[in-house]
């Protein structure tokens, strides 16, 4: 007996499941009930539960799509005509998507899914890599500078509050002041 391919309603299914449980989660956090999901998505939760038999598998799938999309746009960028805002850009979407990675993380730790994270943590630093020697070719970026001490920085500023107690933009401006510590300094000879 050979296996079907899954009915284009199916996967239908599937792709709303996920992109309501992306949202879900993002607004909510990861506790909220798949029976939200499934209402969110417009389907019965048995719709849901028949893409993804526990909460864990949705949470993983949500998070590899994520990153699947995230490292499509990386090598988006490492293919770019203008490598110095090709960096500029990713490092700023390392920021992004770290900082909303927290509930991800405690729901990761909760459900033991680390092994999710192995293609990014194989991924960013080779196309991190590739987009720095880019941007160092082309001195957008101070030569001393390396891949781990780029993720250190970007992880950094990730943590950083998104906005003061005032509701000024916080992370975007020490992103800035990075960046410009990133950049080669001119000479003072």
């Amino acid at each position: 007996m050979t296996a079907r391919a899954p009915r284009a309603d199916a996967l239908r299914n599937r792709a709303r499941v996920l992109a309501a449980a992306e949202q879900v989660f993002v607004a909510r956090g990861t506790s909220v009930s798949t029976e939200e999901v499934a209402r969110s998505a417009g389907v019965g939760i048995g719709t849901v539960f028949r893409h993804f038999p526990t909460k864990a598998t949705l949470i993983e799938a949500v998070f590899r799509e994520r990153l699947r999309r995230f490292a499509e746009e990386a090598d988006q960028l490492a293919e770019s005509d203008d490598p110095a805002g090709a960096i500029w850009t990713f490092l700023g979407r390392i920021v992004e998507v770290a900082a909303g990675k927290q509930a991800w993380a405690e729901a990761f730790a909760a459900a033991d899914l680390h092994d999710a994270l192995t293609p990014a943590r194989e991924q960013l630093p080779r196309v991190l890599g590739v987009l720095l020697a880019r941007a160092q070719e082309v001195d957008a970026v101070r030569q001393d500078v390396t891949v781990p001490e780029l993720i250190a920085l970007m992880l950094a500023v990730s943590r950083v509050p998104d906005q003061t107690a005032d509701g000024d933009p916080l992370r975007a401006r020490i992103l800035s002041i990075v960046l410009d510590g990133l950049r080669p300094q001119p000479s003072t000879e």
